[in-house]
């Protein structure tokens, strides 16, 4: 006999217990989840244990579901299925019963960003009524010789350090918040302020490019999955049309500070254009589909 529960704040060990047997199998290059990285899921992404559910068999989970809730709206973070439990309607009724909580509670708008190649996950929310809003592309940029990272001719301004607070401060992280994905939203920057650094180009009056990225770091990121030894893009903008000059400019001071290979993932259509991108000299790693549903009673 199958069981569903919705948990609650004390029931973190049960919900890393059942990522590491529904999830893992599915993500076997990913380091299983600890209670540490699960919190930092809750200070980052605002996983709410409330809009998370796990599905048992007996004492045994079978399957589960973590919600990330914000004012905008709630995102299935992960759902998975045991794999020997697949196909039996398990992963629709976590869905299911979710979207009928939050069609009570808000916000009604859910969204699941999925991986291309985890073909189960796509079918599950197709057949859930889930529609595909866009595709959300990895780049990554590889190590090049070494360049000269002064600023091209014709473009003026200075290099400055830059700090998500200056950038708020500036009124410029809600500004491109429109089309960026969960992981890199205006919220988790916030979050993971301490963790990032910054570069922008900036002029007498205002501050006209800027990156922010996460310092060179191990083959996995904060949540386990496999990034290769990257640095991880997680804000790059440019307020001023030149070509690209600028991001250019950013990027190759970067190189010259010893970071090399850059990952930059999920990128909206709208957040920044692939011909911009391989103009960079970035290249396509990866696609996640951008699914979106309202909530509804069952």
């Amino acid at each position: 006999m199958s069981a569903y529960r919705f948990c609650r704040t004390d029931d973190i060990g049960l919900l890393v217990d059942a990522l590491n047997r529904c999830w893992a199998p599915h993500f076997p290059d990913e380091l299983p989840t600890t209670p540490a990285s699960f919190k930092r899921s809750i200070r980052d992404l605002q996983v709410w244990c409330s809009s998370c559910m796990v599905a048992f068999s007996g004492s045994d989970p079978i399957g589960v579901l973590i919600g990330a809730k914000r004012p905008s709206g709630t995102l299935i973070h992960k759902i998975a299925v045991h794999p020997d439990h697949v196909r039996q309607g398990h992963g629709r009724h976590l869905l299911t019963s979710l979207g009928s909580k939050l069609a009570i509670l808000g916000p009604p708008r859910m969204v699941a960003e999925v991986q291309e190649t985890f073909v189960a996950a796509r079918g599950l929310f197709s057949a859930s009524g889930y529609a595909q809003e866009t595709l959300l592309t990895d780049y990554v940029l590889h190590p090049v010789e070494p360049v000269e990272p002064d600023a091209p001719e014709g473009i003026g301004g200075f290099l400055i350090p830059v700090t998500v607070d200056d950038l708020a401060a500036n009124g410029l992280l809600e500004e491109a918040q429109s089309s960026v994905c969960w992981e890199r939203s205006v919220e988790t920057l916030t979050a993971r302020k301490d963790d990032l650094a910054g570069l922008a180009v900036a002029s007498d009056e205002r501050i006209e490019a800027y990156i922010l990225y996460t310092p060179a770091r191990g083959p996995h990121d904060a949540f386990g999955a496999s990034w290769g030894g990257a640095s991880e893009i997680m804000a790059l903008r440019s307020l001023v049309e030149d070509g690209g000059a600028r991001l250019q400019q950013l990027l190759a001071q970067l190189r010259a500070r010893g970071v090399q290979t850059l990952r930059f993932p999920k990128v909206h259509p709208a957040e920044i254009s692939k011909e911009r991108l391989q103009t960079l000299g970035f290249s396509p790693a990866g696609v996640h589909l951008l699914y979106a549903a309202r909530a509804q009673s069952a």
